[in-house]
């Protein structure tokens, strides 16, 4: 038995399409509705027949705006976080006494000077990446299934089925996050806000969604 909508191969039993959640063809897997006025007659769950990857009927997809205020929350408090740790830790490093002998122009910067200042750099951007991933994996495969802006906002993240994600799951949306910084003008995040189901790329590439609480 075939989809009647997109070809796909339906298997036994089936009421709805898998890929494109249309009905199937027969009703043979719908359950057996009794005739009016039956004593057995019971009306029948619309749940019971609903495509099982769409989310509960009590949610709806994020909006693109939605997400961009929740994004710009958990921005501003990874900011301040790190900010708080690597600002004292620069000044005591003497980074600042660096970056003065670097911008003299009476003689040849100091190598050692530049050195520190690179390295410092380095380990500001590795310690970006471990302290967002930990933030958005962690938050999002636990039981808030989202980071404290998603909280803020109302969204969590789940698998397609609507289950709460795993801690692996989560690290590879965060991690496919620069693959969608990747494509030029954001075009891998507005499509959060003119795909079907409000997916950017992803959320595509990690099989996951952003819905409504």
């Amino acid at each position: 038995m075939f989809c009647s909508k997109c070809g796909t191969n339906l298997a036994p039993g089936s009421a709805f399409c898998q890929v494109c959640g249309t009905a199937a063809p027969t009703s043979a897997a719908m359950p057996a509705i009794p005739p009016a006025g039956s004593p057995t007659a019971t009306p029948v769950a619309a749940a019971a027949v609903s495509p099982h990857w769409l989310p509960p009927a009590t949610r709806a997809f994020a909006g693109f705006w939605l997400r961009v205020v929740a994004c710009l929350i958990d921005g501003v408090l990874l900011g301040a976080v790190l900010g708080a740790i690597f600002i004292p830790m620069f000044l005591l490093g003497g980074v600042g006494a660096a970056l003065q002998s670097m911008a003299r122009r009476d003689h040849q910067p100091d190598p050692a000077a530049i050195f520190a200042f690179a390295s410092s750099l380095a380990l500001f951007a590795g310690a970006s990446v471990l302290a967002g991933w930990l933030y958005y994996a962690y938050f999002e495969s636990s039981e808030w299934q989202g980071t404290v802006g998603k909280k803020v906002m109302n969204l969590v993240v789940t698998d397609l089925e609507g289950n709460r994600l795993t801690f692996g799951r989560a690290s590879g949306r965060y991690f496919a996050r620069f693959i969608t910084k990747l494509i030029p003008l954001g075009i891998g995040f507005i499509l959060a806000g003119i795909t079907e189901k409000k997916q950017a790329l992803h959320d595509m590439i990690a099989s996951c969604l952003v819905l409504r609480s």
